[in-house]
């Protein structure tokens, strides 16, 4: 029954994705989608034109999948995933050109590593089964780097392909695997069952970018005007949440909208979601320092290695801008 809401949540993923001419957003489970919650309930993306459609993602290759091929018009995803697509080195094998690119920043990924109520230390993770999104991810390198950091090597763990984030929690519940990256609230949702958090990633690799709003680069020239709506009607979002007058509906929206989410799991989530250092980025920017973690992650542990763009090749400043003017 404890992952019955699991089930419950993609489903009403895939019912808000068959909207008639919506705006289509595909995202991980978690609680930075928020915004797109706020924006729907509020009419904040209405007020800009926009009719949005959120759709839970359960990979990042079908992420992958649904921004190149044009089933989504927009994906909240890591911006790993824009710098391992366009260098190809995605695990999802696409057709055409690949050109993805970031538009504004959300968060800074909000990752712990989780796990088991047996383990109380990093050094305690060895020997163990680790779930990952994906082999070549950026969230697979940053265990990896967890790992080194700690004097554990490769062959001390084992890694093991599960998908996005509802995926990992459920299968460290399940005891399939023992340790994971969650972010927020699914780490918290976690510590409910008696896991550990053993550690913040930001607090160890310092400042890391996490989830952006990603876009192949061609829409930013034929979906410019809506691109831009919905960036506005993203940031009012934020900005609507911040308010402390709007902790209240903010977390009801949170238990309505995350089936078996509890108020004291909210409250949680809600505490870091507006947190002024660790939550979500009130002006949207990309953290260029934190992309530049990213990259070198990237450059120490992708096989075959190649060569990387500098920072600003994966990003698009010229949508927020003009959204936030």
């Amino acid at each position: 029954m404890r992952h019955a809401w699991l089930a419950m949540l993609f489903c009403l993923a895939a019912w808000d994705a068959r909207a008639a001419d919506a705006w289509r957003v595909t995202a991980f489970a978690g609680a930075s989608n928020l915004p797109i919650w706020i924006g729907q309930t509020q009419g904040l993306f209405a007020r800009h034109g926009l009719d949005v459609a959120l759709s839970i993602t359960p990979n990042s290759e079908q992420m992958a999948r649904d921004l190149q091929h044009g089933d989504a018009d927009l994906a909240l995803t890591s911006i790993d995933n824009v710098v391992a697509y366009d260098a190809g080195e995605g695990e999802a094998k696409l057709d055409g050109p690949i050109d993805f690119v970031a538009l504004f920043g959300v968060d800074d990924g909000m990752l712990s590593l989780v796990a088991a109520p047996s383990i109380h230390a990093i050094r305690d993770v060895a020997g163990q089964d680790f779930a990952v999104d994906a082999m070549t991810t950026g969230f697979a390198f940053v265990m990896r780097e967890l790992m080194a950091r700690n004097e554990i090597a490769p062959s001390q763990v084992r890694f093991v392909k599960v998908g996005g984030g509802a995926q990992r929690l459920q299968a460290v519940l399940s005891g399939q695997q023992k340790v994971t990256l969650l972010n927020t609230p699914l780490d918290i949702i976690a510590e409910a069952h008696g896991f550990h958090s053993l550690v913040r990633v930001t607090d160890v690799l310092g400042p890391y970018q996490g989830i952006v709003a990603a876009v192949r680069r061609d829409r930013v020239v034929t979906d410019r005007a809506k691109l831009q709506s919905f960036t506005a009607g993203f940031h009012e979002s934020v900005a609507w949440l911040m308010r402390p007058e709007h902790r209240e509906q903010a977390i009801a929206l949170l238990v309505d909208r995350m089936n078996g989410m509890t108020r004291p799991t909210a409250e949680a989530a809600y505490a870091t979601l507006t947190d002024p250092k660790r939550g979500i980025f009130r002006d949207l920017h990309i953290d260029r320092a934190g992309l530049r973690t990213v990259l070198t992650l990237r450059s120490r542990y992708a096989v075959p290695a190649k060569p990387l763009g500098a920072p600003a090749a994966y990003v698009d400043d010229s949508i927020r801008a003009a959204a936030l003017r």
